[in-house]
Parts: structure tokens; sequence; C-alpha cells
């Protein structure tokens, strides 16, 4: 008797929870003893909503908005109406549901309740993120998604749960670039694979394996040979000094010992926060691992727990293979002008500028230099000039047109005596036998 007595009674504190959990939301501006016609359309929507009748609770809320656009349930209403759609689950659902809470933000955007909008529309693309290996379109979505809320409403009550969101979605995006460099690196496929590992490391450090890709990153630009040292140092330089208590820490810091390079010292906050993520990291289970092959949706226990996620897209780098002045690091010689051509002889008299190359861009000397900058300047003009003079000399003088030869006429051929008229003949003189 006394155990029903007990059950009962939390039951009734449960459903005293919930209902107020959901009042909340939908709190009443109207006094709750009128008999108003929108707020009686209202408390039958939610009635409806409650009960898992969809449909019914859209047609109601549909004709709240319509037939009393200027009823304070208004915005509860298009909240409402988006969190039944929210709540039927199913694609088509769900895409309405992201329509009408980005409906409800744009207008009511001062509105407490527009930051849970945010929310839900993050966590619709959250739901339908995939593993790292696979279409990364949903967890791109949701990370820009994320990143909205956490830029627009930082002191909402969700940007806590939001911003360790961001943090499971760029671990699971970091998953996936991490396996293309592995791929690269069996291909023996060195350049790519590199820049696939760094890209990584610069673009998500908090990703469970960046120590890994960096530490791979350098053992790639090793294998590329003495050409590459510098790379090869930066990384390892990297690995020590932001990645104290990797498993590659004394291995870099042998190698950088036989490059002769400096020995950098840890970063004290990266060590801390290495030690709290050590110390706090979930588990991959038995179950959890055998069971991970046939999973949709990825393992997202070695996702930090702490750090500021990355609030700008990924960046890829340049791979080291490309010339510096392919890749845009030189910049150019000078401005680029257009304009209209006034000298019609400028073709003819002015030197080919492709025999000159152009300076490479740094090369042009600052007023912060003192006075020798106008006599360098001088003489680099007085330089040019012979330049372009053999230049002009070297140029091969355009040869004139040939004369056309003109069409020989037939010579008049000497007078040659008339043919010499054959005889008369009489027609009345009889034939000779």
């Amino acid at each position: 008797m006394v155990r029903n007595t007990i059950r009962n009674a939390l039951a009734l504190a449960a459903a005293a929870v919930l209902l107020s959990s959901c009042a909340h939301r939908y709190a009443n501006p109207i006094a709750k003893q009128t008999d108003q016609p929108d707020k009686v359309l209202f408390d039958k929507a939610i009635d409806d909503l409650s009960h898992n009748r969809f449909s019914i609770s859209r047609m109601t809320l549909t004709t709240l908005i319509n037939a009393y656009p200027d009823s304070e349930y208004l915005a509860k209403a298009k909240l409402a109406l988006a969190d039944g759609w929210f709540q039927e689950g199913d694609a088509h659902a769900m895409a309405q549901a992201e329509a009408e809470y980005k409906d409800f933000i744009l207008f009511y955007p001062a509105m407490e309740e527009a930051a849970e909008a945010q929310a839900k529309v993050c966590d619709i693309h959250y739901g339908h993120m995939e593993k790292g290996d696979r279409d990364p379109m949903e967890a791109m979505r949701a990370e820009a998604e994320c990143r909205t809320l956490l830029t627009q409403y930082p002191n909402s009550k969700a940007a806590p749960e939001v911003e360790q969101k961001l943090r499971n979605i760029q671990e699971n995006l970091a998953v996936g670039e991490y396996k293309v460099g592995k791929f690269y690196q069996n291909k023996g496929s060195f350049f790519p694979a590199a820049n696939r590992y760094q890209t990584l490391a610069d673009n998500y450090p908090l990703f469970s394996q960046a120590d890994e890709a960096v530490w791979l990153a350098a053992q790639n630009y090793q294998r590329l040979g003495d050409k590459y040292e510098r790379q090869e140092i930066a990384q390892l330089t990297k690995v020590v000094h932001e990645y104290p208590l990797s498993i590659h820490t004394e291995e870099a810091k042998a190698r950088l010992q036989e490059l002769k390079a400096p020995v950098p010292e840890a970063d004290p906050v990266a060590y801390d926060r290495m030690k709290y993520e050590l110390a706090n990291r979930g588990k991959i289970g038995v179950f959890s691992k055998f069971f991970g092959a046939f999973s949709m949706h990825p393992n997202l226990s070695l996702a930090a727990k702490s750090g500021a996620p990355q609030m700008q897209g990924m960046r890829p780098s340049i791979p080291a293979n490309v010339p510096p002045r392919a890749a845009g690091l030189l910049g150019t010689s000078g401005d680029i002008t257009v304009s209209v051509a006034t000298d019609a002889s400028a073709l003819d008299t002015n030197p080919d500028a492709r025999t000159t190359p152009p300076a490479a861009a740094g090369t042009e000397t600052t007023s912060a230099q003192g006075g020798a900058a106008a006599p360098a300047a001088a003489q680099s003009d007085a330089a040019q000039k012979p330049q372009q003079k053999t230049a002009s000399k070297s140029q091969p003088k355009p040869k004139k047109p040939a004369k056309t030869p003109k069409p020989k006429t037939p010579k008049k051929s000497a007078k040659q005596p008339p043919p010499k008229p054959a005889p008369a003949t009489d027609s009345s003189a009889p034939p000779k036998p």
C-alpha cells in the first residue's frame, strides 16, 4: 500500500514537471479564464500536438495565424507549428520544420525562443550527420548552423550544449580528412598526404588525433628528401610545442636534434588541455567497436570536451611542391592598369615587354631606407635605358613587303604574211575528166 502511494506521488510529480516545462514555452499571455477565440484555438492546437495529432494541430494553428494576424498568440503559434513538424520526425517533416524555424527567427529575432529555434535547426542536421568517411554535407550544414547560434546568441541557454555539439561535428569532419591523408600515404603520394595532414592540424587543433596527423606530416616531408627539410622541422616543432603529452614527442625531439634544429619548450596551456582531455576522454567498448561498423552515425566519444571550437570554415593549404609564384605568395610586381592607346606606333617603337621579366615582389625600395632610395632608383633607370636600346636593336627589323611582279603581257609576234587567196574557179566550166 505504501509502495503504491509513493509510486502515484512520483508519477504526479513527474507529470507536473512535464506540464510546467510545456507551459513555459507556450505560456498564455492572456488571462487563462478568458474565452477569446484565438486562445481557444491555441489551447486546442497544443492539446492536439501533445497527443501527436500533428495534422489537426497544424490546421488549427494555420487558422489562428490567418484569422488573427494581430493576436498575442501569433509568435507562439508559429513556433508550435515548427515544433509539430519537428516532432513528426521524417525527412519531409524535418525540411518543413527547418523552414518554419527559419521563418520564426526572421520575424522574431529578439525573442528568447529565437535561440531555441536556431538550436533546433542545428539539431536537425546534427541528427542526420553520417560518419566521417561518408557524405559530409549534413555535418557541414550542422557546423554552419551551430556557428550561427554561437555568433548571434552567445549568451543563450543552449550555447554550452551547442558548443559541445560543434566540437563533436569538427571531430567527425577531421576523421574524414585524416582518412583521406591515410589513403594518399598508403598510395605513395606523399605531397597530397602531407598537405592533408597539415590542413587537418591547422583547421581542427582539437581533433583527438591531431598530434598523430602532425607527426605523419613530418614523416611524409622526410620521405620527400632534404629539399623539404624546412617543412619537416616546422611539423616536428609543432609536435613538441603544442602536443607535449603525445606519444611522438620524444621521437620528434630526437629528430630535431638530428637535424640540428632548436628544440622548443612545451606550451603550458596545451599541456593542461591535453591532460584534461586524456583524463575525461570517453572509451569505445567492445560492443560499440563490433556494431559500429554497421552504424550509419559516428561514434563521438573521443571528441574534445574543452577548448574553443573553430569558428571559421576549413581553409585548405597549398602543397609544398607548388611554386611560390604559382601559389600567389609573391604577389604582383606592380599595379595593373588599362588605358586606351593614343599612339598608333607604340607597338612598333616601344621595346617588347616579354624580353624583360618582371621583378619579384618585395624588391622595391621604401621610403624608410633613407636617401639611398633615390640614387638606387636613378641607377636602375640608367641601367634600364641601355637594356631597352639593346632590346630594341636585338629585335629584327620588319622586312619590307616584296614587290609583286606585274603580269607579263604577251609580246607582239612579227607580222606574218597574209595567207594567199585561193584561185578563183569558174562555175560554168565543165569539170575535167
